[in-house]
């Protein structure tokens, strides 16, 4: 089990952004009170201490995984 959680994140275009985190529910309640609160930007930093602004008009969606990510080998999935 891994300690960390992979929060994706989609903008309003093709890419999606994909950020390892300690606290995917904390991250994306972070988040969801920068646009309640009607901030431009949100900051969510990653597991590595990296920081990532987020423009709130931007965003298309936010999926948090529930922890239990499973590891990718070759062509499948192993648990």
């Amino acid at each position: 089990m891994s300690d960390t959680t992979a929060i994706r994140i989609a903008l309003q275009s093709v890419r999606e952004l994909e950020i390892e985190v300690a606290d995917g529910p904390a991250a994306a309640a972070s988040i969801e009170a920068g646009i309640e609160e009607g901030l431009k930007i949100v900051w969510v930093t990653d597991a590595r201490g990296h920081r990532f602004g987020l423009l709130v008009d931007k965003l298309a969606f936010v999926e948090v995984e529930d922890g239990e990510r499973r590891s990718k080998v070759g062509f499948g999935l192993v648990e």
